[in-house]
């Protein structure tokens, strides 16, 4: 029986998706609930799995754009596929005491596979491995007991060419350029969505940009004194993004006007504050979100973040994690930006851009100290946020983050509580 594969939907509103990369080669055979294909929307990647066990056909390319509920590709179930069969536990490939192992199937034996094996399993494969419950040793006997073919030899041949031309770029740093190449290829559906939203901002909002500056000393003074406490009880580093997105909590409160957005003829305002964080992903920009972000506390919200950012680098960020928001923070700060104007991440109204911490000279009672300093900017929409609302809201953050204790019940709160001992 032929079984024909769609494209499922991965969320509403969205009517095409682009095949990323086919997992499997035309022709082979592949396994019922096996990942057959990897499928980018304009928000997220998602994989295609087999429905049925049996021989695959591919009918779309790699790079094609389809639209939902197209038929990518058929299996034919009537091809027998066997499961691949579990590798014999330790103590039962080991020979009972009373039995004296015959020499003939010594010699005929596969070498044993150690628990730690010598291929390399990236840590998504592994944790996939412990998900459907596949010891380490019975994939890797799966794996040596395959059959090369000639494209098997050729992505070998391809690896090595292109590991041979990296290690001789990275010692020859002059390396790049004296030809006349060219490359082309297409624009990813996340590439696109984000290109059209940006510029659908720059031309539907009144959008404006307010500065300011922030002393981090006593940011980097708190971070100093209990960075190792804060790992050792909360398993988790104490970075700067959560003191921004817990000051920016504090401030949406005291500016509920920053916190919302124009539907039609309509302002909807919040009384949460769910923080977007801009990500950078291999396939472009993303934007996962801090749910309930006035309700967490420095670990808590560190945790999040360094989850969300590891599945950003993965491209695992699911269609609910990057839904919603209702105010964004973004850091060119990492790599190495002094002063930018960020751009709205619609439907929001406003966002904050950090930059880098540079060492500045500054007055301070009347004399001129050293500190390090860090440009923060507000881009905002001024048809919802006027501009007292705005500089205010960008003057509470920066209070906030020059006077941590400030960040929780108007200073009566120690930094103790703030980080979470």
């Amino acid at each position: 029986m032929i079984v024909e594969i769609k494209v499922p939907s991965p969320g509403e509103s969205i009517t095409e998706v682009q095949i990323a990369s086919w997992l499997v080669e035309d022709g082979s055979l592949v396994q019922k609930d096996q990942e057959i294909a990897e499928i980018d929307s304009d928000k997220a990647t998602l994989s295609i799995s087999a429905e049925v066990s049996g021989k695959i056909k591919l009918l779309a390319e790699e790079g094609d754009t389809v639209d939902i509920g197209t038929v990518v590709c058929s299996i034919d179930s009537s091809f027998e596929v066997k499961e691949v069969a579990a590798a014999p536990k330790k103590e039962e490939s080991q020979p009972k005491a009373e039995e004296k192992p015959s020499p003939k199937i010594e010699k005929k034996s596969a070498d044993p596979v150690p628990a730690e094996s010598d291929i390399h399993i990236s840590p998504l494969a592994r944790k996939l491995m412990q998900e459907k419950n596949i010891d380490e040793g019975e994939i890797t006997t799966f794996y040596k007991s395959l059959r090369l073919g000639t494209k098997d030899v050729e992505f070998y041949l391809d690896a090595k060419d292109k590991q041979v031309s990296e290690k001789a770029g990275a010692l020859n740093l002059n390396s790049w350029g004296g030809t006349r190449n060219q490359e082309t290829k297409k624009m990813s559906l996340l590439r696109k969505k984000l290109a059209q939203r940006l510029v659908s901002v720059k031309n539907e909002t009144a959008m404006l940009t307010t500065f300011n500056e922030v002393n981090m000393t006593p940011i980097m003074e708190i971070r100093k004194k209990y960075k190792e406490q804060f790992k050792e009880q909360h398993g988790v580093g104490l970075g700067f993004m959560s003191f921004f997105t817990k000051a920016v909590t504090e401030a949406l409160q005291h500016f509920p006007q920053v916190n919302s957005m124009i539907n039609g003829d309509e302002i909807i305002s919040f009384d949460y504050a769910d923080i977007s964080i801009a990500v950078s992903s291999p396939k472009g920009l993303v934007v996962p979100v801090i749910r309930n972000a006035e309700t967490l506390n420095l670990a808590e919200i560190e945790f999040i973040i360094k989850e969300l950012a590891v599945k950003a680098r993965n491209g695992k960020l699911s269609l609910e994690e990057m839904t919603g928001g209702t105010f964004t923070i973004t850091n060119g700060g990492v790599f190495g930006s002094m002063l930018s104007t960020p751009i709205i991440n619609p439907p929001q109204s406003a966002i904050l851009g950090m930059h880098n911490i540079v060492e500045r000279p500054i007055a301070v009672n009347g004399k001129v100290e050293i500190h390090p300093i860090m440009y923060l900017a507000l881009s905002y929409d001024h048809r919802v946020i006027d501009g007292k609302d705005s500089v205010g809201f960008l003057v509470k953050v920066k209070e906030m983050l020059e006077y941590p204790e400030n960040m929780l019940f108007g200073g009566s709160s120690p930094i103790e509580k703030l980080l979470g001992f």
